[in-house]
Order: C-alpha cells, then structure tokens, then sequence
C-alpha cells in the first residue's frame, strides 16, 4: 500500500517538479523552426509597436493593460520561451513556503504539512518542517516521500527532456481566453513520445506579458502499474521577473487505495537573481521531518 500511494502522489509532485522548472521552449532548427507562424498570423497592425524584448518590469508594475499592445499567439509563446531562458540564467536561488494537503478519498486519511522550501540553483533543494496536522501515515509515507521525490526529481533528472519545447510537443493554438482576471493565449500541447514526464493538455500564455499562467492535463504515461490516471491543474504567478509556481491541485486514482487529492500551496517567495549576492543552501537532501 504504502508503494502504491507514493506512486500516485510521486507523480503529482514531479509534476509540480518539471513544470515548475520552466525549461527553455527552445524551438527546433529545420522544418520545425516555423512552428510558431504556422498557429495564426500576427494582429499587430503597426510592427513598430510589435515588443521585441521580454519586459523589464514586474507584473505588478506593468503599465495598464489598456495601453500595452496585445502579442500575437506567435510571439506571446515566444516571449514566453524568452522568460524562461532568462529565468534559468538569472535564478540563483529562492525561499519560499510550500503547505501540501494530501487527501487518500476511500480511506478517508489526510494530512496538512507546511514546511519552508530552499532552493539553490542549478541542482539543490531542501525542506525544512514548521508544522504537521493528519494522520501519521500520510506525513511519513505520502508527504515526506513526496518531498524526498522532489529533491531526486531535481538532481538526477534532464530538464530538456521535459521541457514544453517542439522537441518534445506540438502545439495547436486553441484561442484566447479570460483566467483569473488576465487574457490568454491557449495552446493544446500534445507530446512527441509518449514517455514518463510529457503530459497532454493545455497551457496558457497571457496575451500582454508572456507569462506563463497555467498548466494542464494528464500525463501520457504511468510511472507505475497501479496508477489508473492523474490530472493536474498548475497555476503560475509573477514574482518580480521570475515566474513561479503558486497552486497545483493533482487528482489520481489507483487500482488499490482509489481516489487521492494533492494540492500544493507555495508563498511568500524570495527570490535571489545573479546579479545579488547569495547564500548557499548546503542540504541537497529533505532532512528528517
């Protein structure tokens, strides 16, 4: 039992892992470098005002939407590989807090762990705990190996190879619409492989900065045989220039323990870009919790 619930979460967690990790939509040389212009044709009307530079600025402090011109598809997701090839060079570090609730549906066990997330570039991250409420199980043996997944996930795995990028996806514009209160670009990506890490589904882009909003779907293969499905919902937010991961809600169900719930609630993020002097975090592995 104890297998089959870490590999229903572990699967949710990664998810949290390799989504977070934002790794460069780098497009493909050759026939696949035209991708973007094959999704729809530009709006702007007058190329002079068409933003040829990811912005400088902080989400917060963007000037009114009212008055910035409105990217094509096309060059919303191109602005949006630019953030996050500037956003794994200038990453240093960060801190943040991460509460995850972790819910077995049919067993009705459920646990609520709030820990303090260190992250370290390019390969170290460490939790460490502030307060447990649930059953004891799911604190040892969903919560605490979920973390430890994490952890693994981040130092043993190639980011590239899950990357949302053509090398991996195709991409098929779905239109625009209204998400917690921004305008975005929907993209339905569908992966390549099928192979543990791509997920089939949707992302979305907002139409004035090139954020990445959310993620979703489901991933295109199981990480083991007990697992029937699981779908995500990953949302991202604005912090200074970085973008980040804030929510994912994970949804599985198991041929053993049925239904389990994850939800993944991270705050008050601290960022620290190249250019600032950093600490180092030395733990790179979740200490006892």
């Amino acid at each position: 039992m104890q297998r089959t619930v870490l590999g229903i979460l572990g699967l949710c967690f990664l998810l949290t892992g390799f989504v977070a990790a934002q790794a460069p939509l780098v497009a493909k040389p050759g026939g696949d470098a035209d991708w973007l212009s094959s999704l729809v044709p530009p709006v702007f009307d007058d190329p002079a005002t068409v933003p040829l530079a990811i912005p400088a600025v902080d989400h917060l402090s963007l000037v009114s939407k009212a008055v910035l011109p409105r990217m094509a598809p096309e060059l919303a997701i191109q602005i949006c590989r630019g953030r996050s090839v500037v956003q794994a060079e200038q990453l240093v570090s960060y801190s943040a807090t991460t509460l995850i609730r972790a819910q077995l549906l049919d067993t009705s066990q459920y646990g609520e762990y709030e820990v303090q997330q260190h992250y370290l570039a390019p390969r170290t991250l460490a939790f460490k705990a502030v307060r447990f409420t649930g059953d004891p199980f799911v604190k040892t043996n969903v919560i605490t190996r979920l973390l430890q997944s994490e952890v693994d996930h981040l130092q043993k795995d190639d980011p590239a190879m899950n990357a949302i990028s053509p090398a991996n996806y195709k991409f098929s514009y779905k239109g625009t619409n209204e998400l917690q209160g921004r305008l975005v670009h929907v993209y339905q990506v569908k992966p390549r492989e099928k192979r543990v890490g791509l997920f089939k589904g949707r992302i979305y882009v907002d139409v004035y900065t090139g954020s990445l909003v959310r993620a979703e779907g489901r991933p295109v293969k199981s990480p083991s045989l007990f697992i029937k499905k699981v779908d995500f919902v990953q949302d991202y937010a604005d912090i200074g220039p970085f973008t980040l991961p804030v929510h994912v809600h994970s949804e599985a169900t198991a041929r053993i323990v049925g239904r389990a719930i994850v939800d993944v609630y991270q705050r008050d993020y601290q960022p620290v870009a190249n250019s600032a002097t950093t600490t180092a975090v030395t733990a790179e592995r979740v200490p006892a919790l």
